[in-house]
């Protein structure tokens, strides 16, 4: 399989490795590891930096004109000027990695002028590799995957995660996630935002919903999601997720029911911009009052539901965990 890949995919799929290769030699002694705080509850590790450097160093090496936006060290590298991009994050799940709690992984997406081009989620824990180029599909191990077929919310398991930065807006969430959790089979917060969304473009999960995010939390996972037939967006169903704080992601079916769900607490795009107008929009019922979470799907949302509704090509039904 890796010589029909294409070359900018298996340099990122030979960087997550050997950064997987250094998270798994860490994890053999957690408690050696050296933890610094970058704020409160946000840890880095000589782990996150050795990493980062392991994958700075092999792309730069294959594209030394490229250039690299890089979580750990905050700036970018190589040319800042170039049209090709890499979006690194070289451990996602942190914490989760120095309590010894096995969600965590490495994410490289390549941006081209400005669009995810290439996508590399490492699970060096499970050695479960998920890559995608855009229009070849998504993949788990060199095998196809595809997003779920749930069409009810009722029957959905959907991912989160919590807010943990001071400043973040607790009782919203807190909001949102009784909204979800009341409405689904069960809300899930493994800590690790890329790996959430490989598993909803695997099929795992039927979604995913989650705020203060940053590029680098995303970019891979959102190629995964739709080249798994997947819709990624902000709260409102609208794109900008990447540059914007709020991703929400899912099959399009689950996804569209979300969105009438959760696009009240958005703030971006159409949806209300300051505190004042977001606790107005919260608060607002439909004239039959029906809650707003109850509204149809958008006719975009529904045009993308036809198309994913149809069957599957062979081969391509969700990989098994």
């Amino acid at each position: 399989m890796s010589s029909s890949l294409h070359p900018m995919l298996n340099v990122a799929i030979r960087a997550a490795r050997a950064a997987g290769a250094i998270i798994n030699r860490a994890a053999l002694d957690v408690e050696a590891v050296r933890i610094s705080q970058k704020n409160i509850n946000d840890f880095v590790t000589e782990v996150d930096h050795a990493s980062e450097a392991a994958i700075i160093e092999t792309l730069l090496t294959a594209y030394p004109n490229h250039g690299i936006l890089a979580e750990e060290s905050g700036s970018t590298h190589g040319n800042p000027q170039s049209d090709h991009v890499w979006i690194i994050d070289p451990l996602d799940g942190t914490t989760n990695f120095i309590h010894g709690f096995p969600v965590y992984c490495v994410s490289i997406a390549l941006s081209v002028k400005g669009r995810i081009e290439q996508a590399v989620v490492y699970d060096p824990t499970r050695n479960d590799l998920f890559t995608a180029t855009r229009g070849r599909g998504a993949y788990v191990n060199d095998r196809r995957i595809r997003v779920s077929k749930r069409t009810r919310l009722a029957e959905s398991l959907i991912a989160t995660g919590f807010p943990f930065r001071k400043g973040d807006d607790f009782p919203t969430y807190l909001k949102m996630m009784g909204d979800v959790m009341q409405r689904t089979a069960g809300l899930r917060r493994p800590g690790a935002a890329a790996l959430d969304l490989a598993y909803v473009a695997a099929g795992f999960t039927d979604g995913f919903f989650e705020t203060g995010l940053k590029p680098w939390d995303v970019a891979a996972g959102s190629l995964l999601v739709t080249e798994a037939g997947g819709l990624i967006g902000n709260f409102s169903g609208e794109a900008g997720h990447i540059e914007q704080t709020e991703c929400l992601a899912g099959n399009p079916r689950v996804y569209a029911q979300l969105v009438t769900l959760l696009s009240k607490y958005s703030i971006y795009g159409s949806a209300p911009r300051t505190p004042d107008e977001r606790k107005e929009r919260v608060s607002l019922k439909k004239p039959n009052g029906k809650a707003a979470a109850d509204a149809a799907p958008t006719d975009a949302v529904d045009q993308a539901f036809e198309a994913w509704s149809g069957d599957a090509p062979a081969g391509d039904g969700p990989a098994q965990p």
